[in-house]
């Protein structure tokens, strides 16, 4: 059940009582000509415009009317804080695009790079009754960046979009206490009824960590331990009498999260007090089939670009939760979160509605070293974000060989998506992780093709050969092979990960793209979706689909939403399409 309260914090799994919310209306300057000092703060008189935080400037709702890209911003707020004896003070930004330098009451604070993960900063030192907060934003949109669904042209083409630069999720300060949790991951393992606890601490003195999980009101557990060089790591049994079957488990069909504190004491004093949740779930791939706590799980999800009009990659917590509450009720269980690190509140959303969710790492565009350490850079904030939700049941680290569009043939580019592949194992070993969505895999716990054909003829007949699928080019749109040389795996599920794409447009939208022939019939359209989704349900070997897309973005008109994330069609319709085939689960009334 969704908690309204703690939609009201930006972060609901990291729950501090005192902090400050710093959106709104910043100070702004466009440094056209790149010639303001980057190791200093910027003189006030320059700073001529206002900029509504957290929208980046080349969308409406930043309150900026300019049409020319300029990759170099400045940001300035003046805010006030009570500043508490034994207190300490933690600035939080959530994402800024791409590199960025802060500054407060003119001490450069930090220095970050990576346009898409949350970064946190200490800023007890220099915080005053009265503050000024300067930021410096450069994003030059190269290829070598994790870009996601960014153009990096002059102006957008096919389904890349509006560029993103500057703050464009939440900013906010926490206050804490002298000893605090820097990061903390919790792994729930359902066959033993624990959950695994890692937490870090700013410093490395003899402090304590208290953990007590509850499940609505009632206390289910309560355990401690000492932090040893900052760290502390330990399991708790969160088994109970309460549930039918030891756990309440988390699914789709019954979401259910348990609360959890986490207090840190030192010198005989709480120091830190967070709250949070988790749900007791598992994901694994055997057999051919994926699994959810040990039972046959189909994945119907839909791909979610994450865009709105006038305010692109920033979303209101309204309208985030709206788009959810549409995807469940056209009968959807997931969403692919493509190109896009989401906001905090929307993760907890799809905990909390029963949502999975297939997280994905931006794409880079242009193969380089520069490139490879780019990406690396922001793999650990990444998983980091997404660790502890129960949602999250998928990694996807490449998409449809972007960035890597010689990996065919090319061995340094297989490298690459080997490490990365390896590289969130290593961090996360509790979800599956697909190496290169949509063809040319190589390491991969998905095997996943992106089909387009519009055919459901041809498309049923692609798939009939489970063989003739995996070692050859079943896509009749790509013509891209599965696997590349070497890599063939029969032994990983097979999912249809893109497909439909059927474009529709009810306004007229200027130089409106979609996949194959544009069909004008409201209704012809729903049979062409129906059709297909048949086709893909039909794949006696498939274990789930994604289906472009949730909304019209931009030029691209391929949504079950419109631009304004209204319905285009009847979202009765859809759900009956959907649950014509492949339902699971006992049905109690």
């Amino acid at each position: 059940m969704l908690d309204y309260e703690k939609l009201s914090f930006p972060n609901p799994q990291k729950i501090r009582k005192n902090w400050k919310d710093l959106n709104g209306k910043w100070d702004f300057y466009f440094d056209k000509d790149e010639s303001a000092n980057r190791h200093e703060p910027l003189p006030s008189e320059r700073f001529d415009q206002e900029i509504v935080v957290p929208y980046s400037y080349t969308f409406e709702k930043s309150g900026i009317e300019e049409s020319t890209y300029y990759p170099v911003v400045w940001y300035r707020l003046k805010f006030e804080a009570e500043k508490k004896a034994g207190k300490r003070y933690v600035l939080n930004f959530e994402a800024v695009d791409y590199r960025s330098d802060i500054w407060l009451n003119g001490v450069h604070v930090a220095s970050h790079q990576g346009g898409h993960v949350p970064f946190e900063i200490d800023v007890t030192d220099e915080l005053k009754a009265v503050n000024e907060l300067q930021v410096r934003v450069e994003d030059y949109n190269e290829p070598a960046q994790p870009l996601g669904k960014q153009s990096w042209k002059q102006s957008n083409f096919l389904c890349w979009y509006t560029r993103t630069i500057g703050i464009w999720q939440n900013v906010w300060l926490e206050e804490t206490g002298e000893v605090y949790l820097t990061n903390h991951q919790i792994k729930p393992n359902i066959h033993e009824a624990e959950l695994e606890i890692d937490a870090m601490i700013n410093r490395d003195v003899p402090a304590s960590l208290i953990v007590e999980v509850s499940y609505q009101g009632q206390t289910i557990t309560k355990a401690s331990t000492m932090f040893k060089n900052r760290r502390a790591k330990f399991s708790v049994d969160v088994s109970s009498d309460l549930a039918n079957f030891r756990l309440f488990f988390w699914h789709p069909d019954s979401p259910e999260l348990y609360d959890v504190t986490y207090r840190v004491e030192y010198a005989g004093e709480v120091t830190d007090d967070i709250t949070g949740y988790f749900g007791m779930r598992d994901i694994e791939a055997r057999n051919n089939k994926v699994y959810l706590n040990d039972q046959e799980f189909y994945q119907k999800l839909i791909l979610n670009q994450g865009y709105y009009h006038d305010g692109g990659m920033t979303g209101t917590t309204e309208e985030m939760l709206d788009d959810l509450l549409k995807v469940k009720e056209m009968g959807f269980n997931g969403i692919r979160m493509h190109q896009k690190i989401e906001n905090h509140k929307l993760l907890y959303m799809c905990d909390a509605l029963g949502l999975v969710m297939w997280a994905e790492m931006p794409s880079f565009f242009e193969f380089s070293n520069e490139a490879v350490e780019n990406v690396f850079e922001e793999i650990p904030g990444f998983v980091q974000k997404h660790i502890n939700h129960p949602s999250v049941i998928a990694y996807v680290v490449m998409n449809e060989s972007w960035g890597v569009n010689e990996i065919s043939h090319n061995e340094e580019e297989q490298h690459l998506v080997n490490a990365l592949y390896y590289k969130v194992k290593s961090l996360d070993r509790t979800r599956l992780v697909i190496g290169n969505d949509g063809w040319e895999q190589t390491l991969t716990d998905i095997s996943t093709i992106h089909d387009y054909n519009s055919n459901e003829e041809t498309m049923a007949q692609s798939y009939e050969d489970k063989t003739d699928a995996f070692e050859t080019s079943p896509s009749k749109t790509s013509g891209r092979k599965m696997f590349c040389d070497g890599y063939v795996n029969e032994d990983v599920p097979f999912m249809v990960s893109e497909y439909g794409g059927v474009a529709y447009q009810e306004e007229e939208v200027e130089a409106a793209w979609g996949y194959g022939e544009r069909i004008a019939s409201k209704e012809e359209v729903i049979d062409k979706i129906a059709a297909l989704t048949e086709v893909v349900m039909d794949i006696p070997y498939g274990v789930g689909f994604c289906y472009t897309q949730l909304t019209d973005v931009e030029q691209e008109v391929n949504g079950l939403l419109n631009h304004r994330h209204e319905y285009k069609f009847d979202p009765a319709v859809i759900r009956s399409i959907l649950e014509s085939k492949r339902q699971y689960g006992f049905i109690f009334k």
